[in-house]
């Protein structure tokens, strides 16, 4: 049997998680299930785990975001351990490389630079350091290093914040708007006129637009379509808790009737509103 004190000793900090995922992919005596994985199957949970760390936030849950955050650095000890087995780096080295960056990142804090600066200024200073490490990887590309496995809509967001690095992009959001009117105007045609394919097409280059009226607003869409979710989700749990009061569900009921318990949900969060919109 192997060793367990680390194991089961609670004040061992990271080096017990670490020791833990080591035993779990032990091709001999760990958990078959964690062995069989790679990169590509771990990377959804990974995905789902940081998703769930923004939901406990948003709902201001704070002993569910203490494990939420262990789910998601279990998440970055498992693709590490995958790495160290297969000779890339170890979990020591993320680490580092963190650290290096953290460092680099912030002259301000941890250098001679002053640390008197806007939040623009700094911001401007953090994208001038990111741009000097995209051309030490030699990223050529204005817009190289994307992730392509981001949500859809946050790539959006990144793709056109990247672009308008370099001046391409509408001077103020009367353009924007101009250009989601037209975008609608081809869709509406498209849904008239042409295949479902075009359909398809066009609804994305509208989805594409609003994100860019997102980033001109100042808004992350990604959040924003977040808080949206969770305020329908909350009042159309109004909805269906009003039916219940009558022995009814929404099954029973129909499109008027609903619709008006909607608006009288909504009247009743403006009289006491909710913490999160």
């Amino acid at each position: 049997m192997p060793e367990n004190t680390l194991i089961n000793d609670r004040t061992a900090g990271i080096e017990r998680l670490l020791e833990i995922m080591r035993r779990l992919r032990d091709p001999k005596t760990g958990c078959p299930w964690d062995i069989e994985q790679d990169f590509a199957s771990v990377a959804p949970y990974t995905i789902e785990e940081a998703y769930e760390v923004a939901d406990a936030i948003e709902r201001q849950q704070w002993q569910e975001l203490k494990g939420e955050l262990g789910d998601l650095l279990f998440q970055s000890v498992f693709h590490a351990q995958m790495a160290d087995e297969a000779g890339h780096f170890t979990f020591q080295d993320v680490v580092t490389t963190m650290s290096d960056k953290m460092v680099s990142r912030h002259p301000h804090v941890f250098g001679d630079e002053n640390r008197n600066k806007s939040a623009e200024q700094q911001t401007q200073d953090w994208e001038t350091i990111k741009a000097a490490e995209r051309a030490g990887k030699e990223q050529k590309g204005t817009l190289d290093g994307v992730a392509v496995g981001l949500p859809a809509l946050l790539r959006a967001y990144k793709l056109q914040k990247r672009a308008a690095r370099v001046g391409f992009d509408w001077p103020s959001t009367t353009n924007v708007l101009e250009k989601i009117a037209e975008e609608s105007a081809e869709l509406v045609e498209a849904r008239d006129e042409l295949t479902q394919e075009a359909v398809e097409e066009e609804f994305g280059d509208l989805m594409f637009v609003m994100a860019n009226l997102g980033r001109h607003l100042g808004v992350e869409p990604e959040a924003a379509l977040r808080r949206a979710n969770a305020k329908f989700t909350r009042r159309f749990e109004g909805v269906e808790s009003r039916l219940a009061a009558t022995g009814k569900s929404p099954s029973d009921s129909n499109l008027e009737e609903m619709d008006a318990l909607w608006d009288a949900v909504k009247s009743d969060e403006r009289t006491k509103p909710h913490p999160k919109g």
